[in-house]
């Protein structure tokens, strides 16, 4: 088999500061680990650019535009797919035989067209699309922008019988691979778990001071989250809680209590320390979709983790205390504040993330691909 592989990115995964990105620049630093030779096409738009860091793991990177606003949109195609037409990605497709590796539902435009028929063909899906975006327009503030998400939702579902020319898909979650499996069986799926910034388990033994609520603060899902905290888990706990990341809103600056603090805008060295030293991470989530990285991330790096609901990726359930309401989250944290981080929690936090190692699940895609190649021959 070639070691040359497509990937086609539907953003610039480089800085790897949100969800998406983060798996897609990680998985290209493992895979280039790995011996393979990439070729990376990624969407240009918003405020990211592109960066010369992704010339380090990638053979040759390839910018497209995508087509945002009413330039991009199509009567019978979900929005987030139709902005991604690019007649030039095709062609740069066509220029090799080697396989091809779509980075979520959103850079499949191309999929079925014939110039492609004879090509192996993997998605990488970061979510059931479908799913995601009808929650999104739970989650919305205004009546249009609920009516786009719910809109958004029905194309996507309707979209997933294009599905149909794939050889293999990626699932990001165990819930995810069941979905797949059972509404396309006739299309192989395989968990991968999501690629991140961690190398190992790298956790300080022993006592926090606080409890930490890290994440993108400018997201609908995220300051439900950090509201719930606030009003209802520690409206009358005496313990720090710091709340940390991008672009918090002023009303939600404005609203904390004394033993509650927001660290705007933190650099990734802040984040890592305030990940590394708190004692306990509130990971409330009301979104039950994909794989919480946000999570993993603690769980490689941060000592107690407490969530409000069963993870979607039962493997890691021993390494987390659930908490199915406040009042049980207000128990928890006061039980575990006093409890010291042992090196053999340590240990045993270890051996439940094996199988979340980069360079293992990077090594599973390119058997996954080599195994497609062999069936095809």
């Amino acid at each position: 088999m070639s070691n040359k592989l497509h990937i086609i990115s539907l953003d610039i995964p480089y800085p790897p500061d949100y969800g998406g990105m983060i798996d897609v620049f990680y998985k290209l630093k493992a895979l280039s680990s790995l011996g393979l030779e990439i070729t990376l096409h990624c969407f240009e738009y918003g405020s990211r650019t592109p960066n010369a860091v992704l010339n380090q793991y990638c053979k040759k990177v390839i910018y497209y535009p995508r087509k945002t606003g009413f330039q991009g949109l199509n009567a019978s195609l979900p929005y987030i797919v139709s902005s991604r037409d690019d007649k030039t990605l095709l062609l740069n497709l066509m220029q090799d035989n080697s396989p091809i590796l779509f980075e979520g539902l959103h850079t499949t435009f191309w999929l079925n067209h014939p110039s492609l028929k004879n090509r192996i063909k993997l998605l990488r899906a970061h979510n059931i699309e479908s799913d995601y975006y009808y929650q999104l327009g739970n989650h919305a503030s205004s009546y249009l922008k609920k009516l786009y998400f719910y809109l958004e939702s029905n194309r996507l579902k309707w979209y997933e019988n294009y599905l149909s020319g794939m050889q293999h898909l990626l699932s990001i979650s165990e819930a995810d691979t069941r979905y797949f499996s059972t509404c396309y069986p006739n299309i192989p799926t395989s968990y991968i778990p999501a690629f991140h910034a961690n190398e190992e388990v790298n956790i300080i033994p022993g006592h926090g001071k606080y409890c930490l609520y890290h994440g993108n603060l400018s997201v609908a899902e995220n300051i439900k989250s950090v509201r719930y905290l606030v009003k209802e888990v520690f409206n009358d706990l005496n313990i720090p809680l710091i709340i940390a990341g991008k672009n918090p809103p002023a009303d939600l600056i404005n609203h904390v209590a004394d033993h509650i603090s927001i660290i705007a805008n933190p650099s990734e060295q802040e984040m890592e320390t305030l990940i590394s030293e708190a004692h306990i991470h509130v990971l409330p989530s009301f979104q039950n979709t994909g794989m919480k990285l946000k999570l993993l991330h603690a769980l490689f790096a941060g000592r107690f983790c407490i969530m409000n609901q069963s993870i979607l990726d039962e493997n890691i359930s021993t390494a987390i205390i659930f908490a199915k309401d406040a009042s049980a989250f207000k128990q928890h944290i006061r039980q575990t504040m006093p409890l010291p981080f042992t090196e053999e929690a340590i240990e045993s936090r270890k051996k439940v993330l094996k199988p979340y190692m980069n360079v293992v699940n990077g090594q599973k895609i390119i058997d996954i691909i080599q195994q497609t190649v062999k069936q095809t021959v």
